[in-house]
């Protein structure tokens, strides 16, 4: 039986133009869950990862807010919560679209904790805005109370930068292979997992942000999956992407687009990490990956829509040798 990951993007959740009321998130949760019902009925063991930007921005908005009320959460108790709130919502459109199909099989969401190594050299230099815009002032006091790294963001305001580590092992791994290997359909490592890092013969959380589709690609690789499927708001990774010769990919090889990547095609903050993603995972023993939108995904399976990426031989990157050492040291 062949297996697949799939990383849903966080576009499947809440939409542009969307507030993300939870009447919204079920619609959408709804829909992402009819595009993977085929896979299942095609027989596939599927494992689910998401992002979770939105939902764990709301909830540090909240923690913010009523902070005079109740004691605010750190950054990764509001990931933890933002796992459970997406994971339900998962949980329960595929529960009900499986029902509705007359298939008998169980789904379980797991908050998945991802380490990271406490001197990953990202630590020191906090890259990833995230929460609420905040005035300039207001910023300011937030910087010399809190000792957060603060920048401008696109004009709007100034947010709060944390660092975004490199995934190096998923804590949970071996309870969300036994799940798998029993027939579950598995909903994990939600925002690239909640991250930690090994302290005092256990795991302590840290303010920082993992990048979904990194964290996904070592989960499918460490899992052992035939596919690597990543759903993202285009319908196929593009060359020179907004641009007069936009043009799209449909089959390449991880060598063809190693080179596209190094050209410049693929923007760190938009394609970027969704290609380095995909090179990773082939470069580890992946099989395949597929990058499409939610409602192509059934048929990029099938070979006729999405960009569909091949292995090839690809000289591995300091972070594959990183993460090698410390999973088989």
């Amino acid at each position: 039986m062949n297996s697949i990951l799939i990383a849903v993007g966080g576009n499947s959740l809440i939409r542009a133009g969307e507030k993300g009321t939870g009447a919204e998130q079920m619609a959408n949760a709804r829909r992402t869950a009819a595009a993977i019902l085929g896979l299942i009925r095609g027989g596939y063991r599927i494992v689910i990862t998401h992002g979770n930007g939105p939902q764990v921005g709301a909830q540090l908005l909240r923690s913010e807010r009523t902070s005079d009320q109740v004691p605010g959460q750190t950054l990764d108790v509001c990931g933890a919560a933002s796992q459970g709130e997406i994971g339900y919502l998962l949980a329960q459109a595929l529960r009900r679209e499986l029902s509705a199909a007359g298939l008998q099989v169980p789904v379980v969401s797991v908050v998945t904790q991802t380490v990271v190594s406490a001197t990953d050299p990202a630590m020191e230099h906090p890259t990833k805005p995230i929460g609420p815009f905040y005035s300039r002032a207001d910023a300011e006091e937030k910087k010399r109370r809190l000792g957060w790294t603060i920048v401008e963001d696109a004009a709007r305001g100034y947010r709060r930068l944390v660092p975004s580590p490199e995934p190096v092992e998923i804590v949970e791994l071996e309870v969300i292979r036994d799940l798998v290997k029993a027939g579950v359909l598995v909903i994990a490592c939600g925002g690239g997992g909640i991250p930690v890092v090994r302290a005092n013969g256990g795991f302590q959380g840290v303010e920082a942000v993992i990048d979904k589709d990194r964290a996904s690609a070592l989960l499918a690789s460490e899992l052992g999956m035939d596919i690597f499927a990543i759903s993202t708001d285009t319908d196929h990774v593009y060359l020179d992407y907004k641009k007069p010769a936009q043009r799209p990919l449909t089959q390449v090889s991880a060598d063809e687009l190693e080179s596209h990547y190094q050209a410049g095609h693929f923007p760190p903050g938009n394609m970027g990490p969704k290609v380095e993603s995909a090179l990773r995972f082939l470069r580890r023993g992946g099989k395949e990956v597929i990058i499409t939108s939610y409602d192509h995904l059934y048929d990029a399976v099938a070979g006729t829509a999405g960009t569909r990426i091949l292995p090839g031989a690809a000289k591995p990157t300091t972070a594959d040798a990183a993460h090698n050492d410390v999973v088989h040291r």
